[in-house]
């Protein structure tokens, strides 16, 4: 462990220049405003780690306000982000964007740029929407691991045109939550040695001290993970925390933890070093003692010196020239590695899949039975022949999700040019870092596990639909049909719980030509993230499953008569049991439609003449049959029709037998569309 400087933190105007001084003090004066002004927010994290944030982005981290999307820009994610005003204030003093005072002062308001919490998309110089504690770590993770792949691709000696760290900035908070964790023992693992987490320690939680639930000694835990530890004990002294970064830079074997001693609330003399400093406005009164004790020279709200601007842009245009000298070298590279630059533009821009998608290669259908997970795996592998920059991987469960990709190598320290992704037994910090992959920009992420499993990535994937990032989760072990392994293994509920999701897309494909739609759909979507939820037991392959799979649902065996006498509507592996249902009532003179519903989302999202065609309003006689909970299945029966479901949790036993005992047979389906008649 290292250690820069000795005892408690101190007064910030024996550390600093008075320039700096003030610099620091706008973001704690901005903060304590906004969030005065706007009556809630977090003031407690911009006035403790205020030193240690401009430190960090005045000297240390290459960014350019004036291009916020250039490519080799270290990255910062503030994984508190409930100190989102930190960030405001940053981004603000540096010119990001123009977000302007107007927007500070907007703070936690209707449609403005200045959000409770981060939100990436929303305001410029934002990496990742964060907010729930720890996830923003693991996303870091994820930003390293995709620097060190894409440095591994793209690098040539004398030109490292992908060469950038990754920062990351939590409390106390983040580092109780077990996804932070779960990330860090897999970046020490990795020797992720661009990951630097900056610790803001102060030892006050919501509920008062930390000691109540949280004693660990938080640098042995990193010591295990692999991390090099830096200990600042004094969080304003500003040549302790850059000295403290840059010894974290020289390690070139290991990532790096920085503990900065802070004081929650600092400079607030009623509320500094109190829980009350955390989650609420200091108070008119004490807003004013602040700017009384740090000395402030503007009294009324929101006041910053010119000079304290001036000093901010003449900063930010010094920052990024860091981007004009990388310009230079690109420029070189592109030209001497012509090839290199095609690749770039692939991998950042996309790649072009119409060939391979308008194939009858790619759509062939299936020549015998097959697992839908099975059938995922080859198509995957089809795909990553057309789609260098695809990467993703399991919770340590390939063989049985079938996500290996041959010939692709593994990812670890000693090869970081390898696509397979071994994140071991940690769904949601995997979920997280394959959202830090596809934030980073330049690759395509996905990550897989048993569907059941999937309640770890929830967290996870809820935030990769809002911040619009195309990711894909591949889900086995679909249903009641995973067997043997009981019901603590077969997923019920979890189908509805992903379809709730807003902007989120659900494929449970029924056989090959199925799956490939999915596929098709996951790796073309621009801003929504897409799982397919796959079979362990062998399906029939389907005579009518077609590319009509991609409107979501359609007519996969029709009536004889133009207006069928009902409708029964499946997915996946019940798709061919009500096939065969309709050929038993067909000879009892029922003349029935069967509609594949792969998708419920991308089917709404169809026009509604089209999905009329399929749901005709004229037939009210329905039935859905899907082999997990029912929820979400009446919008399409309606009050007139039923659905055959799963009404509990399964069993332990095999897949036939457990689909006879609860109801997924033939003569049940029959029966059930012969009870609405």
């Amino acid at each position: 462990m290292i250690y820069f400087n000795a005892g408690k933190p101190g007064r910030m105007e024996d550390k600093m220049s008075n320039i700096e001084q003030m610099s620091v003090n706008a973001i704690r004066v901005l903060s304590a405003d906004a969030i005065q002004k706007a009556k809630s927010g977090h003031p407690g994290l911009p006035l403790g780690v205020a030193p240690a944030a401009y430190e960090l982005w005045a000297k240390h981290m290459n960014h350019n306000p004036k291009n916020p999307e250039w490519k080799n820009r270290d990255r910062f994610i503030l994984s508190g982000g409930h100190g989102s005003m930190l960030l405001y204030s940053l981004l603000h003093l540096f010119g990001y964007g123009d977000l302007s005072i107007d927007d500070i002062k907007n703070f936690r308001q209707i449609d403005s740029l200045t959000p409770g919490h981060p939100e990436y998309g929303h305001t410029v110089g934002i990496e990742a929407t964060t907010g729930p504690l720890g996830q923003g770590m693991a996303m870091a993770v994820g930003m390293a691991m995709a620097e060190a792949h894409l440095a591994s691709v793209f690098n040539k000696e004398g030109y490292p045109v992908v060469d950038h760290y990754t920062y990351v900035l939590g409390g106390d908070g983040c580092m109780m939550e077990g996804i932070s964790s779960e990330a860090f023992s897999l970046a020490g693992t990795l020797a992720l040695d661009k990951l630097i987490v900056m610790y803001d320690s102060n030892n006050i939680s919501i509920e008062g001290s930390t000691d109540i639930a949280f004693t660990e000694d938080v640098m042995k835990r990193f010591e295990a993970f692999g991390f090099q530890t830096i200990e600042v004990q004094d969080g304003n002294d500003l040549a302790a925390i850059g000295a403290a970064i840059e010894e974290a830079k020289a390690d070139k074997t290991r990532p790096s933890l920085i503990k900065i001693n802070t004081l929650i609330g600092y400079g607030c003399p009623a509320k500094q070093g109190k829980a009350s400093a955390h989650g609420e406005p200091l108070g008119d009164e004490n807003v004013a003692a602040l700017k009384e004790n740090i000395k402030w020279p503007c009294s009324e709200p929101f006041g910053v010196p010119q000079e304290v601007y001036d000093n901010y842009r003449a900063i930010a245009e010094e920052r990024g020239k860091a981007e004009e000298k990388w310009n230079k070298l690109f420029d070189e590279y592109c030209e001497k590695f012509p090839e290199m630059k095609e690749l770039w533009d692939k991998y950042y821009n996309g790649y072009d899949m119409s060939e391979l998608f308008n194939s009858d290669e790619y759509w062939a259908a299936g020549d015998k039975p097959e697992a839908t997970r099975n059938t995922s795996g080859a198509i995957l592998n089809i795909i990553k022949k057309h789609m260098d920059n695809l990467i993703g991987g399991s919770a340590d469960l390939a063989p049985s999700n079938k996500t290996n990709m041959k010939d692709a190598g593994d990812f670890s320290k000693d090869n970081y040019g390898g696509s397979n992704l071994h994140f071991g037994v940690r769904e949601q910090a995997m979920t997280a870092i394959t959202n830090g992959i596809q934030l980073h920009g330049g690759l395509r992420a996905f990550a897989a596990t048993f569907f059941v499993f999937s309640d770890y990535t929830k967290p996870m994937a809820r935030l990769a639909s809002l911040m619009k990032l195309p990711v894909a989760y591949i889900f086995t072990h679909d249903s009641i049909g995973v067997g043997e392994d009981g019901p603590t293994h077969e997923p019920v509920e979890q189908l509805a719980a992903f379809r709730s999701l807003p902007n989120f897309t659900v494929y449970r494909p029924c056989d090959r030509v199925e799956t490939a739609a999915a596929w098709a759909y996951a790796v073309q979507s621009q801003d929504t993230p897409t799982a397919l939820v796959l079979t362990r037991q062998n399906l029939p392959q389907m005579a009518g499953s077609s590319k009509d799979a991609l409107k979501g649902a359609y007519i996969i065996a029709d009536s004889s008569k133009a207006e069928p006498d009902a409708i029964i509507i499946a997915s996946g592996s019940e798709v061919s049991l009500a096939v065969d249902a309709k050929e038993v009532l067909a000879k009892e003179g029922i003349d029935v439609r069967v509609v594949s519903m792969p998708s419920m989302d991308v089917f709404e999202a169809q026009s509604d003449e089209y999905k009329e065609s399929v749901l005709p309003d004229s037939c009210r006689k329905r039935v859905a049959v899907e082999a997990l909970s029912d929820f979400g299945w009446y919008r399409y029966v309606g009050l007139d029709g039923a659905v055959v479901s799963m009404k509990g949790f399964g069993a332990s036993g095999p897949a036939n037998v457990l689909f006879e005992k609860f109801g997924f047979t033939v003569d049940n389906v029959v029966k059930t569309v012969k009870s609405i008649m």
